[in-house]
């Protein structure tokens, strides 16, 4: 039996490599085409505001679609006050293989509400949804 040296031992290797988005990124084309399909009912939520039955798609549904069809996106929000509202002007960037696309819209809530949520985070979720919508994600609830 031949003695093997430790020099001569072969030491197992695993290549891991992870998803960077960096390195991942699709044609816009692609990623324009996925988020202006219809959102599936499952994800379509309903509220009643002043006795009208609204059809909306929560902000975290809207993430989870965000990762999937475009990963690495990017959002960023500037937040303004006044005597009695809130305003978020929010910018979403689709990181895709031709750069990084932004679209912007803003949310406003009134300062004082009585209803869910705070007006902080009602206007910053109307201000996502509003930039998901401008990159068609969503944008058949707001043809109705």
């Amino acid at each position: 039996m031949q003695k093997i040296t430790t020099n001569e031992r072969a030491k197992p290797t695993t290549e891991v490599r992870h998803l960077n988005h960096k390195e991942f990124r699709r044609p816009l084309l692609e990623i324009l085409e996925d988020l202006k399909k219809p959102v599936q009912s499952r994800f379509i939520k309903y509220k009643v505001i002043k006795g009208q039955k609204i059809e909306f798609i929560p902000w975290y549904i809207l993430t989870r679609l965000l990762d999937y069809y475009a990963p690495g996106w990017d959002w960023r929000i500037t937040t303004s006050f006044d005597s009695n509202r809130v305003c978020v002007m929010g910018e979403l960037t689709i990181k895709a293989a031709e750069g990084d696309f932004t679209r912007s819209a803003v949310g406003d809530e009134l300062s004082e509400i009585e209803h869910y949520g705070s007006s902080y985070t009602n206007a910053e979720a109307q201000s996502f949804r509003r930039c998901c919508g401008r990159f068609g994600l969503g944008l058949s609830l707001w043809e109705k």
